[in-house]
């Protein structure tokens, strides 16, 4: 048996009481695996401990909403996309995070030593006044005052900074919830969106989670998101859900990626920006697709699934989308997913990858600042 030494407490050395900040951080983790069911302990945290809940009220971390339940405030989400951000680049990256740049030369953020003479539409705030001042006196031949003309300018070169949209689609089947796979995906979509806020705030970000259904999640809507509980257990299935009148118990389940790809599209197509891309995290080979106003449920996966899910993958390929897929390895079982992932990249010419959880992060931030200087064209 080990042996422990204690000695008496004699006033003198220093208790810290648990912060605030560090109790909700302590929650927050629980939610990345487990989503919203963590706020139902809540309750029993106010019989046991009604000074640790007293702190994450008073700092504004949660509140009761308008039925009495326990929810997480804005301050509180904010701080768990940040803490997901400074985790990932804290275990996966040591360098510097900086403003994703492109090749493309114009109006931006980035200036650069190099100068050029000024062009009309150029912002005369990156005038570089020694070059201009030295072309003028060269030109006068010396002397003062110094009269300066408009073939006198130069400016600073910059690089462009284009903004992008992006749709990240969240495999939230029920397998995702084994090995702490979800947990960490979702940790790395909080990151996206924590990196997009406060370095690229011209950018636009959405996450939508896909199983039977696919859906948009809001920010606090993803913090409580969970994988969906495996509701039957056959060897082999073969459903049909009317869209248009679907019957009480659908399972859901199963991974529709046609019905998250079919989503993604639509919400890009509305948005302006000028590169568009999606990155998809999965964990599994699609088990379910659309035909017409009917779900179809097919497992074990069907090439007839796979067939609809790639002419999906094309189609936002053909609307100039960049593609990213992100497939979720634990054994040799999933074989079958890194060949699918692999199609997804060859009908678009986009990106492939397969990987465990951990490695997931580091994988996609590279992935969504590559795609971001991507310029694609249609036609």
């Amino acid at each position: 048996m080990p042996e422990f030494e204690y000695s008496r407490w004699d006033g003198t050395q220093q208790f810290t009481p648990q912060s605030a900040d560090n109790i909700f951080d302590q929650l927050s983790n629980y939610m990345m695996d487990y989503g919203e069911n963590v706020l139902d302990m809540l309750d029993q945290l106010q019989e046991d401990n009604p000074e640790i809940l007293d702190l994450l009220l008073k700092q504004g971390y949660i509140d009761r909403d308008e039925d009495g339940k326990f929810m997480v405030t804005g301050k509180g989400v904010k701080r768990a996309e940040t803490r997901a951000l400074e985790d990932l680049f804290e275990i996966s990256r040591k360098d510097k995070l900086g403003s994703h740049e492109t090749e493309y030369r114009g109006a931006g953020q980035t200036v650069h030593e190099e100068s050029k003479p000024y062009e009309y539409g150029d912002p005369v705030s990156n005038l570089n006044m020694h070059e201009t001042l030295k072309n003028a006196l060269y030109r006068q031949g010396g002397g003062s005052p110094i009269h300066v003309g408009e073939e006198d300018f130069v400016v600073h070169d910059t690089e462009y900074q284009t903004s992008c949209a992006t749709v990240v689609l969240l495999d939230m089947s029920g397998s995702m919830m084994r090995y702490g796979k979800f947990g960490q995906a979702k940790r790395v979509a909080m990151a996206l969106q924590s990196l997009v806020r406060g370095k690229y705030q011209g950018d636009f970000l959405q996450v939508v989670g896909f199983y039977t259904y696919a859906a948009s999640l809001s920010e606090r809507e993803l913090l409580y998101a969970a994988p969906k509980q495996v509701s039957i257990f056959d060897s082999r299935v073969r459903l049909r859900i009317d869209l248009d009148n679907p019957p009480a118990f659908v399972p859901e389940h199963f991974t529709n990626i046609q019905a998250g790809l079919q989503f993604a599209r639509r919400i890009l197509g509305r948005q302006p920006a000028q590169n568009k891309q999606i990155i998809t995290i999965t964990d599994g080979e699609p088990t379910a697709h659309i035909e017409g106003r009917e779900i179809v449920l097919v497992y074990p996966p069907a090439q007839s699934t796979a067939r609809r899910t790639l002419a999906e993958v094309r189609r936002c390929a053909d609307e100039g989308i960049h593609l990213s897929s992100f497939a979720l390895i634990e054994d040799y079982f999933y074989l079958g997913l890194v060949n699918f992932v692999e199609q997804m990249a060859e009908v678009s010419h986009g990106v492939s990858a397969y990987c465990d959880a951990n490695d997931l992060g580091n994988m996609v931030i590279d992935s969504f600042v590559g795609g971001r200087k991507k310029r694609r064209v249609v036609g």
